[in-house]
This record gives C-alpha cells, sequence and structure tokens, in this order.
C-alpha cells in the first residue's frame, strides 16, 4: 500500500494535514483537516506543480493529464486533479473523506510531487457559467497548499 502526505499552509492562518492512501482497488483516499477558512465551500484540487517558491501560486494549473475541461469529480470530463469542494463548518474546520480513481500514488500519472490547493471560494464543478467555470471552477484564490510526498 502506497502512503502520502501534504502538509497545507500559506502566509495566512490556513493550516491543516491531508493523508492518500491507495487501495488495493487502484482509487485513492484522501483524509485530513483544515483549519483557519470561512465557513462555507471551498474547491479543493491537485494542482501540477509541486513548486511552492511563490506561495501557492507557483503550483500550476490543477493536474490533467489527459486534457479535459474542468468538472465534477463525478464527471467523465474532468481534469484528474478536480476533487471538488471540501465544506467548513461555523468554527473554520473542514473534514476531509475522498476517494478518487484519478489521482493514484504510483505509475505515469501519480499525483507524488504534485501540490494540493484549497482555494478561497466555491468550485462551481465547470458549470457556473463564468468564465473561468471550465478552466478553474472559478473557485477564487489559493488559500492554502502543500506538496505531496511520500509517507513511510
Amino acid at each position: 500500500m502506497v502512503k502520502a502526505v501534504a502538509v497545507l499552509g500559506n502566509s495566512n492562518d490556513v493550516k491543516g494535514t491531508i493523508y492518500f492512501t491507495q487501495e488495493a482497488d487502484g482509487s485513492t483516499t484522501v483524509t485530513g483537516n483544515v483549519s483557519g477558512l470561512k465557513p462555507g465551500h471551498h474547491g479543493f484540487h491537485v494542482h501540477a506543480l509541486g513548486d511552492t517558491t511563490n506561495g501557492c501560486l507557483s503550483t500550476g494549473p490543477h493536474f490533467n493529464p489527459a486534457g479535459k475541461e474542468h468538472g465534477a469529480p463525478e464527471d467523465e470530463n474532468r481534469h484528474a486533479g478536480d476533487l471538488g469542494n471540501i465544506t467548513a463548518g461555523a468554527d473554520g474546520t473542514a473534514k476531509i473523506t475522498i476517494t478518487d480513481k484519478q489521482i493514484p500514488l504510483s505509475g505515469p500519472n501519480s499525483i507524488i510531487g504534485r501540490a494540493v490547493v484549497v482555494h478561497e471560494d466555491v468550485d462551481d464543478l465547470g458549470k457556473g457559467g463564468h468564465e473561468l467555470s471550465k478552466s478553474t471552477g472559478n473557485a477564487g484564490g489559493r488559500v492554502a497548499c502543500g506538496i505531496i510526498g511520500l509517507q513511510g
């Protein structure tokens, strides 16, 4: 079983730890907590680059090895890194449990060395009609990110 972890941070108070476990069926389970968020929904994505030299801005676009449009996790036409939204409660904390088949921890499309990013606003899942809907889900700024690394 392959495991990975990303410790989230940025220049604000949003923090968290995200764990990734590749299951026997090839899917990856994502668990963790993010705190310091405004209550409500926040876009949650794997981005293409594990580069934080310019904070979360240098993590590049959503991880998209198949060259598809932005969409919801259950959509056929979606970036591999489109994991939808996480929801922060009144205390600003989001508890995460996601299982997804497009973010493996091994093989040619591995997400190891890439980044996970939490966005400021809700991801419209490509259905919002905004000019950014089909590329980013119009999810706003990047409030926290972390590089996905192998875990022992």
